[in-house]
């Protein structure tokens, strides 16, 4: 494989994305026909030669979640039959991966399901940004190249100059999470214990660590309504807390999370571009580009080399 060898496309969920990684390689953008029947099927062609190319296919699994996931099939299906080398999969946010487990009888593994599919219909490898859960990975039975966007968010606080800052994990499993952003920002960090009634809502029971006076920087993987991310800014500002800064990989943001985040305790919405977002955004949003990571990827599995060398401070 070699970068004047591989062609890429976008789907319909983030074609800015994908726009943006091939200007940072330098290639245009491949020309592929998209489209819907009016039963609802998807259709696709691809309107230029793919043959014995390494086709790199840019989609994420934002709303409508289901069309996306299909529209991503048809294009693999097509990219085989049309005879690509390779088809490499750019999901930055892989969809369903709240579903890694079972938590109750007699429910899917539906991020499992996700990885079968994708792999049956013919993938040869996938590379994705910040897992719900890092295990996931294991449920692919082809090469995971598994990014992380911990390290520009790094970066992006430690150019705020916060005074007197707390990295907040919102739950428990965020907590190693938490921990690495401390670490890289020479922070202490807190961590919040929550129940979950039913989905999207949750409800804070204690919180672990001193947040008095400091400035919280709640770190997750993802925002989908904003439900959990209010109830722990209002249960910082409680217990003491300045007004908190929020950063996620990936702004789900199913309504109404724009409103609900443009919270008057919420100093800035730090999140990524791995699923597109309104231009109309609040000021307090700020969106960090994932292309250069992306395309940086991209050419190293294109021209040899080590995924690791792209992270700063540790993997994933």
């Amino acid at each position: 494989m070699g970068i004047d060898n591989i062609r890429i496309f976008s789907g319909s969920s983030n074609p800015v994305l994908a726009e943006k990684i091939c200007q940072q390689l330098g290639l245009p953008l491949g020309v592929i026909k998209l489209s819907k029947f009016k039963s609802g099927e998807l259709y696709c062609l691809y309107m230029e030669s793919i043959r014995n190319n390494d086709v790199f296919l840019v989609q994420t699994f934002s709303h409508p979640i289901n069309d996306h996931f299909v529209e991503l099939l048809v294009m693999i299906d097509a990219a085989k039959r049309a005879s690509a080398r390779t088809i490499n999969l750019v999901i930055p946010y892989y969809g369903y991966s709240r579903q890694e487990r079972k938590s109750a009888p007699r429910e899917p593994l539906s991020a499992k399901m996700v990885a079968d599919v994708l792999t049956t219909v013919g993938a040869d490898r996938v590379i994705t940004i910040d897992l719900h859960a890092p295990a996931i990975q294991g449920f692919f039975n082809i090469p995971v190249d598994h990014l992380t966007a911990l390290d520009l968010i790094s970066d992006y606080i430690r150019r705020k100059n916060i005074y007197n800052p707390i990295i907040v994990s919102p739950d428990a499993g965020r907590a190693t999470t938490a921990e690495r952003l401390a670490s890289n920002l020479d922070s202490p960090f807190a961590i919040m214990i929550k129940k979950r009634p039913k989905h999207n809502e949750s409800v804070i029971t204690h919180i672990i660590g001193e947040v008095e006076g400091r400035t919280p920087i709640i770190i997750e993987d993802m925002i989908d309504t904003g439900t959990t991310i209010v109830n722990v800014v209002e249960g910082l500002k409680e217990r003491g807390a300045e007004d908190a800064f929020v950063c996620a990989t990936h702004p789900i943001f199913s309504p109404p999370a724009l409103e609900r985040l443009d919270h008057p305790n919420i100093k800035e919405v730090v999140v990524t571009d791995s699923i597109a977002i309104p231009d109309n955004h609040p000021e307090r949003f700020k969106v960090i580009s994932m292309a250069p990571l992306l395309s940086d990827a991209i050419r190293i599995i294109a021209e040899g080399g080590s995924i690791s060398t792209l992270f700063k401070y540790g993997g994933v």
